[in-house]
């Protein structure tokens, strides 16, 4: 990638098929101060103007189509060939109009990984991923997740107040994922912020994603030396035959979409069922399962609201536009959950139905969502039995959200028990 070029909204020179050039200054951005705090109202916005695909600018006023129907992310999802993952296709970045320093780059650009990949190559790295995973979850996850979640609540547990976001949510899924990828346990609070910065975006992205890189790539050079029972070993040894630059970026995939998604679902779990008695009451009782909370998340506040990247093999249709080759597509997951056009009535039960678009769809489908389910399952557990009486410390309405481009994260949830 090179930065030849301003990163200025595109103008009228744009080139034929980039969205600024189909619709002139008529697009939204998906950074900055309205997106942050209310992204829903955006999307909607988008949705009345432009129908379920809309033209928008990421950051650096980098132009892109947001998908914000349910059918035509499942069009996009389901069919790679026609929506290819590798963003070496990029009409954007081919013609020097995004740069290196650009914060979407830990997002969007192509690494050799299997999320960046299709066809065969995909199919071999996803393979290493999916048996790493899968002898993950033999070892005892739910044993790890109870471990470290009775250990986060030992360090509040006294006070007779937390804030379940950044003393419990934002730090039990990775103090997991540092067990499972076979990571020194201190070494998960450093790849929290870093995580967290990557998903924000901004100029500390880069550094960010590089610092998890060194950390990852250190951990590979460990395991090669002295192999275990762990995910960084099952890569290294995996049959697929993964070099070292593989291994690594399976490894960042992993943590960052493992962490971050989890955190912010757990967080957005425990909002519910702490801003409505009736669903606690029904857990603490046994009487709800805390399985059908996620699955109403999962619909209503998916962990990632966007998701990266797509981008148009051809020329095509979508949603009413004109795509062009080499167009960049990111996936609205949340918007197309509350798609009015496959759910007129959102008050309707979603309970039993998993077909929402939480983890992704397709070839790329997340792997590794029975692992962060039974994190968050055992997280809600062991915190209700630990802390009887457990309740909001603030009225629901003063809870706050901020939003990135990729994501809408819980600012805090402010609890008291007895003690």
């Amino acid at each position: 990638m090179n930065d030849q070029h301003d990163q200025h909204a595109p103008d009228s020179d744009a080139p034929r098929g980039c969205p600024v050039a189909h619709h002139g200054a008529d697009f939204a951005r998906l950074y900055g101060p309205e997106a942050a705090t209310d992204p829903g109202a955006t999307y909607e916005r988008l949705r009345k103007e432009h129908g379920t695909v809309a033209p928008v600018l990421l950051e650096g006023d980098v132009p892109a189509w947001l998908v914000l129907g349910y059918r035509d992310n499942r069009r996009v999802l389901d069919n790679p060939r026609q929506f290819s993952r590798d963003a070496r296709i990029w009409r954007d970045w081919r013609e020097g109009r995004v740069a290196d320093t650009s914060p979407l780059i830990p997002m969007v650009a192509w690494r050799p990984d299997c999320v960046s990949q299709d066809g065969e190559p995909h199919r071999r790295l996803r393979g290493a991923v999916t048996d790493g995973l899968q002898a993950a979850a033999g070892r005892g996850i739910r044993r790890h997740a109870t471990h470290f979640a009775n250990r986060q609540i030992d360090a509040f547990a006294g006070a007779g107040r937390a804030d379940l976001v950044a003393d419990y949510a934002e730090y039990l899924p990775m103090l997991v994922l540092t067990r499972i990828l076979g990571l020194p346990v201190g070494e998960g609070r450093d790849l929290v912020e870093s995580c967290a910065h990557v998903l924000q975006g901004g100029e500390e992205a880069l550094v960010h994603d590089e610092r998890i890189r060194r950390i990852l790539g250190e951990l590979a050079d460990r395991k090669r030396a002295e192999p275990g029972a762990d995910f960084t070993t099952a890569l290294l040894e995996h049959d697929a035959g993964l070099d070292a630059d593989e291994v690594v970026s399976h490894l960042r995939l992993v943590l960052v979409a493992a962490h971050v998604t989890t955190s912010n679902l757990l967080a957005r779990v425990l909002q519910l069922i702490l801003t409505d008695t009736a669903r606690l009451s029904g857990l603490i009782s046994g009487q709800l399962n805390i399985s059908a909370v996620v699955e109403e998340i999962m619909w209503d506040s998916p962990p990632l609201a966007v998701m990266p990247a797509r981008f148009a093999a051809a020329d095509l249709e979508l949603g009413g536009h004109q795509i062009q080759e080499g167009d960049l597509l990111v996936l609205g997951l949340a918007p197309g959950n509350v798609d009015p056009e496959i759910r007129p009535d959102q008050g309707v039960s979603v309970q039993g139905n998993q077909s929402h678009l939480a983890f992704s769809a397709g070839p790329h489908e997340c792997p590794g969502q029975n692992i962060g389910q039974a994190i968050i399952e055992i997280a809600v557990d062991v915190l209700l039995h630990r802390l009887p009486g457990l309740r909001l410390a603030v009225p629901p309405e003063e809870l706050t959200s901020t939003a990135s481009t990729w994501e809408s994260r819980l600012d805090s949830l402010p609890v008291e028990f007895p003690v």
